[in-house]
C-alpha cells in the first residue's frame, strides 16, 4: 500500500495575523514496506506532515493519496482510512485512560463494530506483537506499569486496528536506555517479521541511522534531502548548517581523519567503523610483522 503526496502545503490559521506556513509545497511517494525516518528542526514540518498520512489535518493545497483513495476527497471514508494507517503520538500513553490494559487496547476494534470474539484476538495478537504477556497484565491498570509497558499498550491500541502504515512520532521520548531500547527493537520487528510501512519522527539521529532504511529531512516546511542514510549523513555540514546533529559515528569518523587515519566517506553505523577499525589494525600488525 502507498501513500502519495502531491504538492501538499498545510497554513495554520490562514488569513489571519497569526499565518504560518508549515508545509510547503510536498511532494514524496511512501511505497509499500519501506522503513522512512524523518527528521529536521523543531518547527520544521514533521509531526504536521504526518497528520496528514491519516487524514487528522486536511491540506491547504494539495492532495494525499492513500492505498489510491484520496483523503482530501469529501466522500473518503476517513475511518476507513484510519485503519489502514495507524499513528502513535509523541507521549501516547498521556491518552491511555481505560480501567485495564484490555480495554485500552480494545477500544479501536470496539469502535469499529467488531464482535467480542475478535476484539479478543486482536487484543491477544497485539499484546504479542510488543512483547506483554495477557496473562500478566490484561487485568492490570495501565497506571501500574513502568513508562515503557505503557508506551507498548498504546502501540499495541493502535496495532489492534490492524494498519499497514505505521506512523510513530518520537517514539522514545521520554524513555530510559533501556525502554528505549526495548521500544526501537519493537519497531524493528514489526518492520521485519510482519513487514509493516514504518514511518519514524525523531531528533535522534544516532537512532534513525541505526534502524531507517530511508531518511527525509524537513527543514522549514519543505524536504530538504531524501535518500539512503548513508547519502543523507554523508551531508553533515549542510545538517549542521540546519540546526541538526549528525550521528555519533560520523562525528567520530571526522575526529578520526582528523588523527591522520584514513577513514572511507559514507560511514553512519558503529559496526562499520568497528569493523574498518579491526581490519586496520590487522594491516598494521602485519605490516609490522613483515618489518621485523
Amino acid at each position: 500500500m502507498s501513500l502519495v503526496v502531491e504538492h501538499v502545503s498545510y497554513t495554520y490559521m490562514a488569513g489571519g495575523p497569526y499565518e504560518s506556513h508549515a508545509l510547503r509545497d510536498i511532494s514524496l511517494t511512501i511505497e509499500d514496506g519501506e522503513f522512512v525516518g524523518l527528521i529536521g528542526h523543531t518547527g520544521s514540518g514533521k509531526s504536521t506532515f504526518v497528520q496528514h498520512l491519516d487524514g487528522l489535518l486536511l491540506p491547504t493545497s494539495g492532495r494525499v493519496l492513500v492505498d489510491g483513495v484520496d483523503v482530501t476527497d469529501k466522500n473518503a471514508d476517513r475511518r476507513a482510512l484510519r485503519c489502514k494507517v495507524g499513528l502513535v503520538f509523541q507521549y501516547p500513553e498521556n491518552q491511555l485512560f481505560e480501567e485495564t490494559v484490555e480495554k485500552d487496547i480494545a477500544f479501536g476494534p470496539k469502535n469499529l463494530g467488531l464482535s467480542k470474539e475478535e476484539i479478543d484476538i486482536r487484543v491477544r495478537e497485539a499484546m504479542v506483537k510488543v512483547g506483554l504477556s495477557y496473562d500478566e497484565v490484561a487485568q492490570r491498570s495501565v497506571f501500574e506499569l513502568s513508562g515503557g509497558q505503557m508506551r507498548r499498550v498504546a502501540i499495541a491500541g493502535v496495532l489492534a486496528m490492524k494498519p499497514k502504515v505505521l506512523v510513530l512520532d518520537e517514539p522514545c521520548a521520554g524513555l530510559d536506555p533501556r525502554g528505549r531500547e526495548g521500544i526501537l527493537q519493537l519497531i524493528r520487528d514489526l518492520h521485519r517479521q510482519e513487514g509493516t510501512t514504518i514511518i519514524m519522527v525523531s531528533h535522534s539521529m544516532d537512532d534513525v541511522a541505526n534502524i531507517a532504511e530511508r531518511v527525509i529531512v524537513f527543514d522549514h516546511g519543505q524536504v530538504a534531502m531524501d535518500g539512503k542514510p548513508r547519502d543523507v549523513f554523508s551531508r553533515g555540514e549542510k545538517l549542521k548548517a540546519m540546526g541538526l546533529d549528525v550521528p555519533q559515528v560520523v562525528e567520530l569518523c571526522e575526529k578520526l581523519r582528523a588523527r591522520g587515519i584514513s577513514v572511507p566517506d559514507g560511514l553512519y553505523q558503529m559496526k562499520e567503523v568497528r569493523d574498518m577499525l579491526i581490519s586496520l589494525c590487522k594491516q598494521r600488525k602485519q605490516q609490522k610483522g613483515d618489518r621485523t
